[in-house]
């Protein structure tokens, strides 16, 4: 320090350099939950990285055998203020749902019976909730989505179907129900394949006059729906933008483009 300089005016000390080489994949980890640049101990994971992955394997397992609470499901739904119906396809237990996906997209003859008193009305749109190969997607989320869809459909003026909760449903399920409840569209919500990152997530069905030759080429479908994914705001402009198109143009599937996405985009 020279006689001109004063201890205030000191340079300030300059931290000391790391010798750790910084992580290139850490501004992408950012961006996404899929696994990037994981560690690894030679010609293996690290350790952490296979227990994070055998943790996750674990929970997607879970999932899949996880039945669904029909009945808090259906108490769930009741808030939204229409009736709704639990039916049941010919599935007996998660293990016969696992090796018998035929069966799940066919109604028993109670369900039947259940929905027998409703199909002398007309109905626009029927919206199933069926548990599928994740009930947890469905118990989560698809209350929260109704309570932004099912309101903007009663204001339009569309004739609403009762809601109904099919246990070992599979997607084709809601086929039969809406034949029995003469409805001209149905939508699904089901609870999609379990992921490594996303053990919970809910896809939509959208499909017009279905029938028993319907097949999956003629759905219109959104998929990872969960506050993670698409969010409940983003899935109700999609389901409700996609159903008046299915009315309007009176077909569905891969004859139906989706441009909500861009509607998306545009508004924001």
């Amino acid at each position: 320090m020279t006689c001109k300089q004063r201890p205030s005016e000191a340079p300030p000390p300059t931290a000391p350099e790391s010798n750790e080489p910084q992580d290139p994949w850490a501004p992408l980890r950012q961006l996404t939950a899929a696994r990037i640049g994981l560690a690894r101990c030679g010609a293996s994971l690290a350790t952490q990285p296979l227990l994070d992955f055998r943790l996750a394997h674990a929970r997607a397992r879970d999932a899949v055998h996880e039945p669904l609470d029909q009945a808090r499901l259906v108490a769930d739904l009741t808030e939204l203020g229409l009736p709704v119906l639990a039916v049941a396809s010919l599935v007996e237990d998660r293990q016969h749902y696992l090796m018998r996906p035929d069966l799940g997209r066919r109604l028993t003859a109670d369900a039947e019976a259940a929905l027998a008193p409703y199909g002398n009305r007309e109905h626009d749109v029927v919206l199933v909730v069926a548990d599928g190969l994740s009930a947890r997607a469905v118990q989560s989320h698809a209350r929260p989505l109704l309570a932004q869809v099912l309101p903007a459909l009663g204001t339009e003026g569309w004739r609403i179907a009762p809601l109904v909760v099919a246990r070992h449903g599979r997607v084709a399920i809601g086929d039969p129900i809406a034949a029995a409840l003469g409805a001209d569209i149905v939508a699904v919500l089901i609870g999609e394949r379990p992921g490594l990152s996303a053990p919970d997530s809910m896809g939509a069905y959208l499909t017009w006059q279905p029938g028993p030759q319907s097949t999956d080429a003629e759905r219109n479908c959104i998929s990872n729906i969960r506050p993670e994914g698409i969010g409940y705001a983003d899935a109700a402009f999609k389901l409700l933008h996609i159903l008046r198109a299915i009315r309007s143009h009176r077909i569905s599937g891969v004859r139906l483009k989706d441009d909500s996405d861009r509607l998306l985009i545009r508004d924001q």
